[in-house]
């Protein structure tokens, strides 16, 4: 992220064309699909894309070491769940990835909030287990990458002895780490090891109670200020304010139209808690502040990243600009129309937020 700029935007590549307005086809990998998203992320100006963890989707680290080869400066963050791969061999794989891409890698740590997803790749631990398991593992992967010996650990998940940290990272001194998760559990190894902590989009209420929590939860490691901040959002805009929210009622009803057989369908109630706050705000009806837009969430039971920003770009980037000042420096955004979206926000959204960013730091300046 860029210390002029302040701000971070983060994209999202799929394999294939699919949104909750897309029901995927054909084969769960389409090349030429993925390599022509990560070049529109490129071009358009992100500093990093998002590839998700699915467990029935393709590997995430083979598609961004594929999509780097056929990119120059957009960063690749993959998401991984920690317990399906040795931390020994999971450093080693993103070390790889961070040379073959030249200091492009990142990791988004994700624990797991779904039982029933964990156990189809055959995990069985608990949540509070899962992130007792996440804390020891990610200790791993930064002693790896940091050492400049082998490596020895003895925990209650991993024993192991004389881990070579051979395969060094461009990046120093490791990758960042992201990390999501809204549990008490979760928090506690954020405020631990995260970098960047993720969360979906929220109230600004919600936002600020978070984010103090996650603070105090770094103080415990004299971390209060190392730890940044990123929400999701997806953006829907227009011309104008009226088509922009007229566009958002479409998106609605074309996920109403799909259900079932686009990704994030409406099931049973999600587990995560992650999900459950995004169901909270979306209680306080589809447009509880702002341009903040609920009912695409409520729709599908917040089972992902569901919450919209609508309006013109002018009048995101305020309400962009509007967390920004709560502290978030990170905005991971991606739309229905995953491909042409991201084009659109390059064009427009993207350096409009960076200029009203730049001006606001500029004016707290002055006034300093």
């Amino acid at each position: 992220m860029s210390a002029s700029q302040n701000i971070e935007f983060i994209g999202m590549v799929q394999p294939r064309q699919q949104s909750e307005i897309h029901p995927a086809q054909g084969a769960a990998i389409d090349p030429g699909y993925l390599v022509a998203s990560a070049q529109a992320h490129d071009e358009g100006g992100f500093d990093r894309i998002l590839i998700g963890w699915y467990s029935n989707g393709p590997d995430g680290l083979l598609l961004a070491t594929h999509a780097a080869a056929h990119t120059r400066k957009v960063g690749f963050l993959v998401a991984h769940r920690p317990g399906f791969q040795s931390p020994t061999t999971a450093a080693r794989s993103f070390a790889s990835l961070d040379q073959l891409s030249n200091g492009r890698a990142a990791i988004h740590v994700i624990s797991g909030g779904d039982d029933t997803d964990q156990a189809r790749d055959g995990d069985w631990l608990d949540k509070d287990a899962r992130y007792a398991r996440t804390d020891e593992y990610v200790s791993i992967l930064k002693s790896i990458w940091t050492g400049e010996k082998p490596v020895d650990h003895q925990g209650e998940y991993y024993r192991i002895k004389g881990a070579s940290p051979e395969v060094k990272t461009v990046q120093r001194p490791r990758p960042p780490i992201y990390f999501g998760g809204a549990s008490d559990a979760a928090l506690r190894v954020a405020g631990k090891h995260a970098d960047v902590y993720a969360l979906w989009g929220e109230t600004q209420a919600q936002v600020r109670e978070i984010v103090t929590r996650v603070r105090a939860e770094a103080a415990k490691h004299g971390r209060e200020n190392d730890v940044r901040f990123s929400l999701s959002f997806r953006p829907i805009l227009a011309e104008t304010e009226e088509a922009a929210w007229a566009k958002a009622e479409r998106i609605l009803a074309r996920v109403r139209e799909v259900r079932g057989q686009a990704a994030l369908g409406r099931g049973p109630s999600p587990q995560n808690t992650g999900s459950q706050r995004l169901l909270a705000a979306a209680a306080q009806g589809d447009r509880p502040e702002g341009r903040l837009y609920t009912a695409i969430a409520r729709e599908t039971g917040a089972r992902g990243n569901t919450t919209a920003l609508v309006g013109t770009p002018q009048q995101v980037a305020e309400a962009f600009l509007e967390y920004h000042a709560l502290g978030v420096t990170t905005f991971l955004i991606r739309g229905f129309d995953p491909l042409e979206d991201a084009v659109d926000y390059g064009r427009e959204l993207l350096p409009t937020t960076r200029r009203l960013v730049a001006e606001r730091l500029a004016h707290k300046v002055a006034a300093e």
